[in-house]
Formats: structure tokens, C-alpha cells, sequence
């Protein structure tokens, strides 16, 4: 597998995610309170959401794009895996 474009932003944004989950982890152990943890909830839910987004979107631009270009998928396999992908969006 080769590493496309967006892996490095998909695994900056999945480290960041990874730090607001230590920060909740720590803020539940301290006690803190809840409209803060839920924030930093949010925060976690977005940085995953966006690095899924990144990651889908840049399957579909390249690899799906460059498989049909090549000839590596027939139309009807570039389309089930298309329809396979959506459902992760």
C-alpha cells in the first residue's frame, strides 16, 4: 500500500484527537467539570470526524480515480467499492 497525500494530515489530526482523549482521561480522574470534559468530547469527535473525512475523500481522488485509469478495477468494482465507502462518511 502506498501512502497517499492526506496521510500525514489524517494522522495529524488522529494525534490531536489522541491528545484531547489523554486530556479528558484526566480531567474525569480530577474530577473536573462536566461542561468541560464535554467540550473537550466534541473536540476528540471532530478531530476523528475530519481525519475519517480526509482519509475517504482522498481514497475516492486516488486510489479508486488511478485503479479505473489503470485498469486494476473493472466499472462495476470501482462502483461496490465506491458504495462500500460512502457508508463510512
Amino acid at each position: 500500500m502506498t501512502t497517499n497525500a492526506t496521510h500525514p494530515d489524517v494522522l495529524k489530526r488522529l494525534k490531536r484527537a489522541q491528545g484531547h482523549l489523554k486530556s479528558i482521561i484526566t480531567m474525569l480522574e480530577e474530577e473536573r467539570g462536566c461542561l468541560e470534559i464535554a467540550q473537550q468530547l466534541l473536540a476528540v469527535e471532530k478531530a476523528i470526524a475530519n481525519a475519517k473525512k480526509a482519509l475517504v475523500h482522498d481514497h475516492i481522488d486516488h486510489c479508486l480515480e488511478r485503479s479505473v485509469k489503470e485498469g486494476a478495477l473493472s466499472a462495476d468494482d470501482t462502483v461496490r467499492e465506491f458504495r462500500e465507502l460512502t457508508k463510512y462518511l
